[in-house]
C-alpha cells in the first residue's frame, strides 16, 4: 500500500505532448521512444568513455580481455527521463485514491538522480561500500519523503493475506510518522535498497540484469493495463523500453557495461514501479524471487562464516553455473526462462483476482508460487552440485580475500567478488561476468579450445 502527498506539478503541465494519443498508444510510443533513445545514446556514452578512458580494465580479478566502458547506466537514466517527460502523464487523483503519482514521480527522478550523481562517481573513481550505503539510504528517504508528520512518498504497511480476506498490517494503518510505523519504515527501507542490490548483484554475466529486468517491468506494464492503471502502464513501458534499449550493446559479448550507476537505478525503479500500482509487490517476489534467493543465501553465508554481506567472492548462482560448464548466454537464458514463466504465471493470477469471488483464490495462488520459486532455487543449487560432481568435483573454494583498495577495481562494486575462474592456461578469456562488471567483451564463455567451459574452479572467501 502506498501513500503520498499533495503535490500537483505534472508531466503533463510541463509538455502535453501525449495529450492527443488514444490510451493504448501511449504506453507503445512511449516504450518504443525510450528503447530508441537508450540505444541511440549508448552509442554517444560509449564513444565519451572511450574518449575519456572511464574503462573497465582486465585485471586479475577481472575476466574481461579487453578494456571495456562502464558506465551505460547514464544513457538508461537519461532515456526514461526524456521519454516519461513526452509520454507519462500521472493519473487525475481521486479522494479515495491512497498515493498522488505525480508526486511519487517526481520523488522517484529526484532520488534516482542521486543515485546516478552518486554512483557515477563510484563508477570513476570508486567509493567504499559505506558510501555507496548511505546515498542508497537518503534515495529511499527521498522516496518516503517524510514531512508534516507523515509519509508523502513510498510507505508499505500493509500486504494482502494470502490465507484469508483483508490486509496484513505492519505496526500502522495509515502513513503517520509515529514509534508504530518503526516496522513498516524498516520494511520499506530494506524492499527499496534491498531491490537496488538486488540488481547490482545479478549484473554478473552480459545481458543479465539488464534482460531480467527488462522482463520484469514488461509484466509489470502488462499487469498494470489488465487492472486498468494505465497511466502506471505507460511509465512501466517506458522503464521497460530504457532497459532493453541497453541490452542489444550489453548483450555477450558486451561492448560496454551498466555500472552500479544502472543497476542502482533499475533497482530502484522496479522497487517503486512494483508498489504505486499495489497488487505488484507479489509480482516482483515471483519474476525476481530467484535473483533475491541466491542474494540472501551468499550473504547468510559470508555472515555466518564471520565476514561482512559485502565480502568478495564469486559465489553467486551465475558464478556457479558458469562454473559447472554453462555459457554466459545459456546462463542468460535459464534466467529470462525462469522470469517469462513466472511472469506469464502472474499475469494469469492478475486476471484471475479481476473475478472478486476468485480474488482470494488468486492471493493464495501467488503465495504458492512463491514458494515454488525457492523449490526452484533448491533445484538449481542440486543440480549445479549434482553436474560439478560429474565433472569432476565439487566447488573448490580457497581462503578469504580481502576487498580491493585500488578504485580501478573497485569502482562499480558492492559485495562482489574478486576472485578469478581458473582452468587450463589461458581459461578466463572471454569468460563474462565474473563480478557482476567483468563481462566479456571479446567471445562467448565457453572458454579456449582444448578446455571445457565446465573446467573451472571458484575460488571464495568461504567455503559452504
Amino acid at each position: 500500500m502506498v501513500q503520498a502527498g499533495d503535490l500537483q506539478l505534472t508531466v503533463a503541465a510541463l509538455l502535453p505532448v501525449a495529450s492527443w494519443l488514444p490510451p493504448l498508444a501511449l504506453p507503445l510510443l512511449g516504450g518504443i521512444a525510450a528503447f530508441v533513445l537508450t540505444y541511440l545514446l549508448t552509442f554517444a556514452v560509449r564513444a565519451l568513455c572511450l574518449r575519456m578512458g572511464w574503462l573497465d580494465y582486465p585485471s586479475e580479478r577481472r575476466v574481461h580481455t579487453v578494456p571495456v566502458p562502464r558506465l551505460g547506466g547514464v544513457a538508461i537514466f537519461l532515456s526514461f527521463v526524456v521519454a516519461s517527460l513526452l509520454f507519462y502523464t500521472p493519473a487525475r487523483n481521486i479522494p479515495t485514491s491512497l498515493y498522488m503519482e505525480s508526486t511519487v514521480y517526481w520523488l522517484f527522478l529526484l532520488a534516482s538522480l542521486l543515485l546516478v550523481t552518486v554512483h557515477l562517481i563510484d563508477d570513476l573513481i570508486g567509493l567504499k561500500p559505506l558510501i555507496k550505503l548511505l546515498a542508497q539510504t537518503v534515495a529511499a528517504a527521498i522516496m518516503l519523503a517524510p514531512w508534516e508528520g507523515r509519509f508523502h512518498g513510498i510507505f508499505l504497511f500493509s500486504f494482502n493475506n494470502p490465507f484469508a480476506p483483508g490486509l496484513v498490517y505492519l505496526g500502522v494503518h495509515d502513513n503517520a510518522i509515529t514509534l508504530a510505523a518503526i516496522p513498516a519504515l524498516c520494511f520499506t527501507w530494506f524492499w527499496m535498497v534491498g531491490m537496488m542490490n538486488t540488481v547490482n548483484l545479478i549484473d554478473g554475466v552480459d545481458g543479465l540484469a539488464a534482460g531480467v529486468v527488462g522482463i520484469t517491468g514488461l509484466f509489470t506494464a502488462l499487469i498494470s493495463w489488465v487492472f486498468h492503471q494505465e497511466s502506471i502502464a505507460v511509465l512501466a513501458a517506458i522503464f521497460t523500453g530504457a532497459v532493453l534499449g541497453f541490452l542489444p550493446h550489453n548483450w555477450n559479448p558486451a561492448r560496454i557495461f551498466m555500472g552500479d550507476t544502472g543497476a542502482m537505478f533499475l533497482g530502484l525503479g522496479l522497487a517503486v514501479m512494483s508498489t504505486i500500482g499495489g497488487a505488484k509487490l507479489a509480482l516482483a517476489l515471483m519474476l525476481l524471487g530467484v535473483p533475491i534467493l541466491d542474494v540472501a543465501v551468499v550473504a547468510i553465508n559470508r555472515i555466518r562464516h564471520g565476514q561482512r554481506p559485502w565480502h568478495y567472492d564469486k559465489t553467486h548462482l551465475h558464478h556457479r553455473l558458469m562454473a559447472a560448464g554453462l555459457t554466459v548466454k545459456q546462463i542468460c537464458y535459464l534466467f529470462y526462462g525462469v522470469t517469462l514463466a513466472f511472469g506469464l504465471l502472474a499475469a494469469g493470477l492478475s486476471i484471475l483476482s479481476l473475478d472478486i469471488a476468485n480474488r482470494q483464490n488468486a492471493h493464495l495462488f501467488k503465495f504458492m508460487s512463491i514458494l515454488l520459486v525457492v523449490v526452484i532455487m533448491v533445484a538449481l543449487i542440486v543440480w549445479i552440485d549434482y553436474r560439478q560432481r560429474q565433472r569432476g568435483g565439487r566447488l573448490q573454494l580457497s581462503g578469504p580475500t580481502d576487498s580491493p583498495t585500488d578504485p580501478a577495481l573497485s569502482a562499480r562494486e558492492v559485495g562482489l567478488p574478486p576472485v578469478s575462474l581458473e582452468s587450463a592456461p589461458g581459461a578466463g578469456e572471454g569468460q563474462s561476468g565474473a563480478d557482476g562488471h567483468g563481462q566479456s567483451s571479446e567471445v562467448d564463455s565457453a572458454g579456449p579450445a582444448g578446455s571445457e567451459p565446465g573446467e573451472l574452479r571458484l575460488q571464495a572467501g568461504w567455503e559452504p
